[in-house]
């Protein structure tokens, strides 16, 4: 286990934002599915992108790597137009993504295949998929009723209607709508209540009609499938991350100046809605010819709806801490079903670094304006919530110590690297 100790600071200058892993999970995934040569420039290996790639690689497509600036890589694959799933064993590593996009791939050729994972993943809950296949030709056996995996499928999904709640993660709705398309005869995916994480379908439909796949959608509510298509070749180069770029915004509102580069103000990514929260709570931030210019602001509390952005919490309860009065963030149940529980996790860390703050089952209250102590927390096997309390040192008279920092290498491997060129400190 590293640790981190991060001295508070005041950054400064220009970052260039990673790319974003939502965008490079869906993007290797249809290029993996396509026919012909696809190229995907400005990828991140971080863990999670890894395990997409290597489940990629096992069902058939070919992979090679070029070498870009920043760290970064453009991606040769050779899609396989068609799994060949059947008594491969898919390690997912940690990344929810990963399993639950590929499972309902897997099953276009399923025979004894067998998702693997580590760490919470084996516990977090795939009973959306149980529920949908129950009755069909395609089987998913789990070792018993507390944990999913490994995970056995077997059999053929088929077309048909499926129906997913609309209160649980849009992973679900993203594997079936990449599956989906390439089984004869037409599906339906109907969506009980309010998709929460709508967003996210929007990137899947973004990147699905790039690589030539046509979906047909009633709102969130229903989306409408036509079978016998195929995924044709494409060339891109994935966009800046809106979720990481939340952790340097913060940052920067809390007394910096920063020009975050890369972003798309028009991106489909949920979690660009953090200019607009920020906007709401005081912050200054303007787009620029350089990039998202952010700068020190007199922060105010408010009451935020984040079932649509769930990822933003960690950052948005650090934010929280800063500003005057208090900030109520709703409609986040779900993160307790992440690589940690992130409202246990938040809550308990910012409560260490001296902040005022409580949950419960789907909330946060953080009664902010207060300087932080700093102090020693943990990381919780959580990349979110170490950019979280490196964003919240500069909130602290004191450092903040994070013991298991090297799991910000789940989705940006660089931060401290990133970090310490605007002028942070982590030792």
């Amino acid at each position: 286990m590293s640790t981190k100790k991060i001295l508070p600071c005041r950054v400064s200058g220009s970052l260039a934002m990673p790319p974003s892993k939502s965008v490079s999970h869906r993007m290797i995934i249809a290029a993996a599915l396509s026919e012909g040569t696809s190229t995907i420039r400005g990828v991140l290996l971080s863990d999670d992108i890894r395990a997409t790639v290597s489940a990629c690689e096992a069902l058939g497509a070919k992979i090679s790597y070029t070498r870009q600036p920043r760290g970064l890589f453009k991606l040769s694959i050779v899609g396989c137009a068609m799994p060949k799933a059947a008594g491969k064993t898919i390690d997912c590593l940690e990344s929810g993504s990963t399993l639950r996009f590929l499972i309902p791939i897997a099953g276009l050729d399923a025979k004894d295949t067998q998702f693997i994972g580590r760490g919470r993943l084996p516990e977090r809950p795939l009973g959306p998929y149980h529920d949908a296949f129950a009755g069909t030709t395609l089987t998913l056996t789990k070792p018993d009723s507390k944990t999913e995996l490994p995970l056995t499928l077997s059999g053929k999904l088929e077309h048909g209607v499926y129906h997913l709640p609309g209160d649980v993660s849009s992973q679900f709705v993203t594997g079936l709508l990449l599956a989906l398309p390439l089984v004869r005869g037409n599906s339906e995916i109907i969506i009980d209540g309010p998709l929460e994480s709508a967003p996210y379908v929007d990137i899947t439909l973004d990147v699905m009609a790039a690589f030539g796949v046509r979906v047909d959608c009633d709102g969130h509510r229903r989306f409408i499938i036509s079978g016998g298509q195929r995924y044709q070749r494409a060339c891109l180069t994935v966009p800046g991350d809106w979720s990481q770029a939340a952790f340097f915004a913060a940052m920067a509102s809390f007394g910096g100046a920063l020009h975050l580069t890369g972003l798309r103000p028009d991106d489909v990514q949920g979690d660009r809605v953090i200019v607009d929260i920020l906007r709401q709570m005081g912050g200054r931030l303007a787009y620029t010819k350089r990039g998202l210019f952010v700068s020190a602001s007199d922060l105010r509390g408010i009451d935020i709806d984040a079932s649509a952005c769930p990822d933003l919490v960690p950052i948005l309860a650090v934010i929280g801490a800063a500003a005057k009065g208090t900030t109520r963030i709703v409609g986040a149940g779900r993160l307790r079903l992440k690589e940690s529980d992130r409202l246990a996790a938040v809550t308990d860390t910012l409560s260490r670094l001296g902040a005022t703050i409580q949950s419960d089952a789907d909330s946060v209250r953080i009664d902010g304006g207060k300087p932080l102590f700093g102090g020693k927390v943990d990381a919780y096997n959580d990349h979110r919530i170490v950019m979280a309390m490196t964003a919240a040192a500069s909130l602290c008279a004191h450092p903040v110590i994070i013991d298991g920092a090297e799991a910000v290498a789940k989705s940006y491997p660089d931060f401290f690297s990133d970090y310490k060129t605007i002028g942070g400190a982590a030792l």
